[in-house]
């Protein structure tokens, strides 16, 4: 029969096992698998009850009080022992997670759209609000629309080898946007107010040229159309893109398919026609050709020339934002340089 006095032993050392060992948990999961192995039916507390056959019958109710004291007491502990390794770990979170505020902040750029990009939407802009529409043609043309019914001679120099990507004798890489004006003359009737924005490709690379590069051509079809309505349009261009105190200047020039033909100038917008590095000293800036379209061209297109005038002009979208913005080599807008595109935002 065993002793009340030895099974008091006993509990006291499953109590001492108790605070000791829970001196080297590290966390709640450890201290969940601890009280697992104390308070579970089969664990060290529960196996005391097994002693209850074999000990007098009048200590029976001492030692099953005893026995649900140290149940009681170990619950406690183990509730206890939770709430301090839970406080314990969300400290540890709190410390991983802490942010100093004193810090710098993180700069994040923001992005922009390309610089050709930018005044293509402009141009498209300006354009648009005096009626005009938008008409993109194909980047591959035959000899026909980009050259001969654009009035150019068999022998100019624009259809050599050295200035042209032929690709056969018929097809090539169209060298300007014009090509799509004689399609728009061919499918329509007059009235006509079209833009013709996109790629054009010559075989030109230095500078201020590139192989591949941006035009904008416009065109205006109508009764009585003359240089004044072309002037008037282009006033509010260069004052909408350069700013408002910018003026034109049109001077005689050629072009086979406009005639009379007129180079654009603008009035330098750095120094205000003072004279600058920008003008060349001559307070002038060329932008752009244009003219009255030749009469052959709108015949060529089945449109009467004794009925109908037209006007034309061609804008070359890179040349107008390395003016606007600065640029002084053609090549820094393909390289997609981070540290040049990033200072030109629209505006």
């Amino acid at each position: 029969m065993a002793d009340l006095r030895e099974l008091m032993g006993r509990i006291s050392e499953v109590k001492k096992a108790i605070t000791e060992n829970s001196e080297n948990l590290k966390d709640r999961k450890a201290v969940y698998e601890m009280r697992k192995s104390y308070l579970e039916k089969n664990g060290s507390i529960g196996q005391l009850m097994r002693y209850m056959r074999d000990i007098d019958p009048t200590q029976k109710a001492d030692f099953g009080k005893m026995v649900n004291e140290l149940k009681s007491w170990a619950v406690d502990y183990f509730d206890s022992l939770d709430d301090d390794m839970k406080e314990k770990e969300l400290n540890l979170r709190y410390e991983s997670e802490k942010i100093d505020i004193t810090m710098p902040s993180r700069h994040l750029q923001s992005g922009c759209l390309h610089p050709v990009t930018q005044i293509r939407n402009q141009l498209i802009d300006v354009f648009s609000g005096m009626g005009f529409t938008i008409y993109e043609g194909t980047e591959v043309e035959n000899d026909y629309y980009n050259f001969t019914a654009l009035n150019t001679p068999k022998d100019h120099p624009a259809r050599d080898m050295q200035d042209t990507f032929y690709l056969s004798p018929e097809f090539l890489l169209r060298t300007q946007t014009s090509s799509g004006q004689i399609h728009v003359m061919e499918s329509q009737k007059p009235p006509i107010k079209i833009l013709s924005p996109g790629k054009v490709f010559r075989s030109d690379d230095d500078a201020t040229h590139s192989p591949m590069f941006s035009q904008m051509e416009g065109l205006v079809v109508d009764r009585n159309i003359t240089l004044g309505d072309l002037q008037g349009m282009l006033d509010v261009f260069v004052k909408r893109i350069y700013g408002s105190e910018t003026r034109t200047r049109l001077r005689p020039s050629y072009f086979p398919f406009t005639e009379p033909s007129v180079e654009v100038d603008v009035s330098c917008f750095s120094c205000g026609g003072k004279g600058c590095n920008l003008c060349k000293h001559t307070g002038w800036i060329e932008v752009l050709g244009a003219g009255i379209v030749n009469r052959r061209v709108l015949e060529n297109c089945g449109i009467d020339p004794d009925v109908y005038s037209g006007l034309a002009f061609g804008i070359g979208i890179e040349r107008t934002a390395m003016l606007k913005y600065g640029i002084n080599n053609i090549k820094q807008l393909f390289e997609s340089d981070l540290r040049v595109l990033s200072q030109i935002k629209d505006r």
